[in-house]
């Protein structure tokens, strides 16, 4: 599915929150200053002293997280590597301990419900960033945190300023690579084999950020003499770093083939501790997987009625006794008809319009033309983690293209390919992009950009994030994209059984120790995904955790709201002002909206 820039930040975010150079705390004189909530009296007073601490948060936090501060759309400190090293680290936990001991001094009784929402956002944040520094430790055992590409092809490629501005905070961000990398090498201890080749396949990528294209603009832009001179000596330095490296983690990976590496397996501890910091639902990860396999149980018999309904359009035989059979064949009739792989990323370009015009005919929500969508193909440092994904300007550059990236098919096999397509067949396509961009993410996150808290637009909850995205793809059905077409129907379902399978797969995984043999059965057999598909997912549980179980919590928890509300005024529900109020709060978690809403 996709990795919007908002979740690639948080999921970042123990690792970005490595700490800051020092040339960052010079503007921050006022952090320690605490908020002067006793003093005001009213609850006014405090509501202005809360705004103000918030502003200061974001602007100590940018200090301690300036590639963070960067992927926001937030410039001020661009030309800041931050490099992940022991003294930055207690830098970060110094900062976790001053801004929790400003937080806890407001009388949370006296705050507004959305103050208080973004009371407890900050609060969750601090809480997740020394949770990762302190227990859950991935900067060591996960080498794929480290990649310099991503931050400086955000500036290269994003029009936010003037060219030579940009490329200066390149040349100055250029100076902390040798460090960034060698920091990591010392940080790196007992990985997992699935993050130490991740790693190196995404950095042997960074080159295609590190290029002659780069020396060419550096080349013809308006930098002085001697700034080209220190950009080509620190481009060079770079260059060697990368290389130094990736042989690095050659010889790393051989080693753990050869003598066995720690398993990439969290345990139920770790994983319902980052399950309660990053979902933000109200309830376990066990409760959400026990929902999990009961929906699937409920889906099949759908998929089943489906089959049977339309058995006869497509064969001539008598359907098996067997309903996951039959519905297995009719699925595998129907994904046959797929685009050519040559055209994969036009179809998904195409495809855009359709959508943008079913919702404007349809009164769904508005959507402003003057957001672009770009549809590109995935830059090569960003490949081998999803086939499809959002990049998206922070609420700082809304101006900002939104990027829909799309994996081409011309590294695969002709095998591979087929499977592929099969997967993202005819429907599923359709289904696809509207989860990704219209109006599932990127719309969602222009809306995000608009809300009146900068905390909940920018610390924004994965689970609403990706439940938003999954909610439109049966909301558009319902409202009659596809014309109630059951074929339509029938791989919706078979599109949200992966929804429902991520939850019950990744909790398998991590905490139950499914094997690959065992997920891929439950994949292929009860999620009638693709052998392409399976594997490709099976992967992704290998190097997430918790993540895949977003889409299921966040859609069910939006789904179920919404339903409610209709029900308690079927007359007067409003669907469009509905989607546009529940996307004004920012990416808020679906239980703090519906506070508000409630409210």
């Amino acid at each position: 599915m996709k990795k919007s820039t908002l979740a690639i930040a948080l999921s970042l975010a123990g690792l970005v929150l490595g700490g800051c150079n020092d040339a960052t705390n010079s503007s921050s004189a006022s952090a320690n200053a605490k908020p002067q909530v006793e003093a005001s009296g009213t609850q006014t007073a405090q509501a202005q002293d809360f705004a103000t601490f918030s502003g200061q948060f974001i602007e100590n936090l940018w200090q301690v997280a300036p590639t963070w501060a960067l992927y926001s759309g937030y410039h001020k400190y661009d030309g800041i590597l931050d490099v992940a090293d022991e003294a930055q680290r207690a830098k970060t936990l110094a900062f976790v301990n001053t801004q929790r001991e400003m937080l806890q001094a407001f009388d949370t009784t006296k705050l507004s419900t959305s103050e208080l929402i973004d009371y407890r956002l900050i609060e969750n944040l601090l809480n997740s960033v020394e949770w990762e520094q302190t227990r859950f430790r991935a900067w060591q055992w996960d080498p794929s945190g480290y990649n310099v590409a991503g931050g400086f092809a955000q500036i290269i490629n994003e029009e936010f300023a003037p060219l030579d501005e940009r490329l200066r905070s390149v040349v100055s961000r250029l100076e902390n690579v040798p460090a960034y990398y060698e920091a990591a090498r010392k940080n790196i201890d007992n990985p997992t084999l699935e993050h130490t080749e991740l790693a190196l396949l995404q950095n042997q990528g960074a080159f295609s950020v590190f290029n002659d294209e780069l020396v060419a603009k550096v080349e013809g832009s308006g930098l002085t003499d001697a700034e080209k001179t220190l950009f080509k000596q620190r481009f060079d330095a770079a260059i060697a770093a990368i290389n130094e490296h990736i042989t690095w983690l050659e010889t790393l990976s051989n080693n753990l083939k050869a003598n066995g590496a720690r398993d990439f397996r969290i345990g139920e501890a770790l994983y319902e501790e980052k399950f309660a910091l990053d979902i933000q639902s109200g309830m376990t990860a066990k409760a959400l997987y026990d929902k999990a396999s009961a929906d699937m149980i409920r889906v099949h018999a759908e998929m089943a009625r489906i089959t049977k309904e339309i058995w006869g359009k497509y064969f001539t035989e008598a359907m098996p006794d067997d309903s996951k059979v039959a519905t297995r064949m009719l699925i595998d009739k129907l994904s046959a008809k797929h685009v050519k792989r040559e055209d994969f990323v036009d179809e998904v370009r195409a495809q855009i319009p359709e959508l943008v015009k079913f919702v404007n005919d349809k009164q769904l929500i508005t959507l402003d033309p003057n957001k672009p969508l770009v549809v590109r193909e995935t830059p090569e440092y960003m490949r081998g983690y999803a086939g499809a994904s959002i990049s998206a300007p922070g609420p700082y550059d809304k101006g900002g293209n939104t990027y829909y990236n799309v994996t081409p098919l011309d590294g695969m096999s002709d095998e591979s390919a087929e499977s592929y397509l099969r997967e993202y067949n005819h429907w599923i396509l359709q289904v696809l992009n509207i989860h990704e961009a219209i109006p599932g993410h990127y719309t969602q996150l222009v809306y995000s950009n608009e809300s009146p808290s900068l905390i909940k637009s920018l610390f924004g909850n994965g689970a609403m994030v990706e439940g938003w995205a999954v909610y439109t793809e049966r909301m558009m059905l319902e409202e009659g994209y596809g014309n109630f077409e059951p074929e339509m129907w029938l791989m919706y379902y078979k599109w949200n059984l992966r929804v429902i399978a991520n939850t019950i797969l990744d909790y398998s995984i991590q905490v139950k120790g499914m094997t690959q043999e065992e997920a891929m059965q439950l994949m292929t057999e009860e999620a009638f995904q693709q052998e392409a598909e399976a594997a490709g997912k099976w992967r992704r549980a290998t190097l997430s955790q918790v993540q895949l179980t977003s889409y299921y919590a966040g859609y069910r928890e939006i789904y179920d709201f919404r339903e409610e509300l209709k029900a308690k005024a079927p007359e007067s529900f409003d669907l469009k002002a509905f989607h546009e109020r529940f996307l004004s709060f920012g990416s808020a978690p679906v239980k703090y909206i519906r506070e508000l809403m409630v409210n």
